[in-house]
C-alpha cells in the first residue's frame, strides 16, 4: 500500500519534529542506567586509530543517511529528499555523477550496492511508528528501478540499517530503544510493485558502552543508524551513533554471524553519525554523517576477526548481544514500558495535530 502523498515539506517536517519530541524522554530515562559491555570488548579490537579520509563540502549533501563502496568510489545519500537520488563521491569527497529515480520516498535512511551493480535505498525510516509499509528501491544499472514494499510481522518499527547479503537477500535492523534492535527478512523475493511480509529472524541486544557523540546523550550508544555487507562477503557491521560492532560472516548466514560476538569499535565523537560502508579492501571501516562540512572517517582494520562460531537455533533467534552485560532483565523490562507509555502518548499527540 503506497504511503499517504502529503507534501513533501510538509511531511519532512514532522518527521523530524517527532524524532526530536520522541527522543527525548529516552534520553533521560537512558542517563540512569549503568554502562554495560558486550561480550567482545575484553578484546582487543583489530582496528586502528581513525583518519580523516576526505571531507564532503558539497550543499547537495547536508544530511548524509548511507553510504556504501563501489571500488575507490563511494555512493552516498541524503535522509529525505522527493526522489531518489544516490551521489557517486570520488576519493577525495568530491560529487560527480548522481544517480536519480523518479520515485518519491518517504524516509529513505541507508543504502547498499547489490553485486550486480543495484543501488538500493533503504527507505525504512518510521519516528512516529505509523507506516503501514516500508520499501526498497533499487536502481538499476541499465537506468530502471524496483520498489518493493514490505511489512514488519509485528506492527510498525523505526529502522535505519540495511544488511545486503551476498546471495541479495536484504536485512533490516531496527532502531529501538535500549538497544533492543530486531532484524527482519523477506519471506518472498523482492518483486517490482509487490508488497513481501517479513519474519523477525534474529534480535540484538546493545548495551550503553560509555563512548560519547550523537543527538541524543548517552541513548545513541544502543540506537542502531546504519549497516553494511563487505564486497567479499567476509564480514558484517552495524554502527550505533557512537560505535560500530563488526562480525565475521561466513556465505551469506548472517542470522549465524549475528549469533556470534562482535568487535565493537569506538567512533569518534560525531554530532549525528549515521553512515557506515567497508572501504574498497573489504576490511577497513568507513563512517559517516549529516552536517556539513562532514567528515568521511576511515578507521583501519588492523587485525583479523575470528571465524564465527557455529550457532545454535536458539542462538541465532536471539542474537550474540542479547544477554550481554549492562542492563538487568528485569530493570530493563520496566524502564522498557515507562519509555514505551511515553512514546505511545507523546506519539499520540503529535499525530493528532492539525497539518
Amino acid at each position: 500500500m503506497p504511503e499517504p502523498a502529503e507534501p513533501r515539506r510538509s511531511r519532512a517536517t514532522r518527521r523530524r519534529a517527532a524524532g526530536a519530541v520522541l527522543c527525548a524522554p529516552v534520553g533521560l530515562l537512558v542517563a540512569f542506567l549503568p554502562t554495560g559491555s558486550v561480550a567482545a570488548d575484553d578484546a582487543v579490537a583489530p582496528f586502528g586509530e581513525p583518519v580523516t579520509r576526505c571531507e564532503i563540502t558539497d550543499p547537495r549533501l547536508p544530511e548524509l543517511s548511507g553510504l556504501a563502496s563501489a571500488g575507490e568510489a563511494m555512493l552516498a545519500m541524503n535522509d529525505g529528499g522527493d526522489r531518489a537520488e544516490v551521489f557517486v563521491l570520488d576519493g577525495a569527497c568530491a560529487v560527480g555523477e548522481v544517480r536519480t529515480a523518479e520515485v518519491d520516498p518517504y524516509d529513505p535512511e541507508d543504502l547498499a550496492l547489490a553485486a550486480d551493480g543495484t543501488i538500493w535505498l533503504a527507505d525504512i525510516g518510521d519516528n512516529a511508528q505509523s507506516r503501514e509499509t516500508v520499501a526498497l528501491i533499487g536502481l538499476r544499472p541499465d537506468g530502471t528501478t524496483l520498489l518493493s514494499r514490505l511489512t514488519y510481522p509485528d506492527g510498525p518499527h523505526d529502522a535505519e540499517a540495511l544488511l545486503l547479503a551476498p546471495d541479495g537477500t536484504p536485512y533490516l535492523v531496527t532502531k529501538e530503544v535500549l538497544g533492543a534492535s530486531s532484524v527482519y527478512r523477506p519471506d518472498a523475493p523482492l518483486a517490482d510493485g509487490a508488497t513481501v511480509p517479513m519474519s523477525k529472524v534474529a534480535g540484538l541486544g546493545l548495551t550503553l558502552t560509555g563512548t560519547p557523540g550523537g543527538p541524543v546523550g548517552r541513548a545513541g550508544q544502543l540506537l542502531v543508524t546504519g549497516g553494511a555487507v563487505s564486497a567479499d562477503g567476509s564480514r558484517i557491521a552495524l554502527r550505533t551513533y557512537t560505535d560500530a560492532y563488526v562480525w565475521p560472516l561466513s556465505g551469506s548466514d548472517v542470522v549465524g554471524a549475528l549469533a556470534g560476538p562482535p568487535v565493537r569499535v569506538p567512533l569518534p565523537e560525531a554530532p549525528q553519525g549515521e553512515a557506515i560502508a567497508f572501504a574498497a579492501n573489504d576490511r577497513d571501516l568507513l563512517v559517516a554523517g549529516e552536517g556539513l562540512p562532514g567528515a568521511v572517517t576511515l578507521v583501519p582494520a588492523a587485525g583479523d576477526l575470528a571465524a564465527p562460531p557455529p550457532a545454535t537455533a536458539t542462538e541465532a533467534a536471539a542474537g550474540s548481544l542479547a544477554t550481554a552485560g549492562g542492563v538487568a532483565p528485569l530493570t530493563a523490562g520496566i524502564v522498557a514500558a515507562v519509555v514505551a507509555t511515553v512514546l505511545v502518548w507523546i506519539g499520540g499527540k503529535i499525530r493528532r495535530r492539525p497539518a
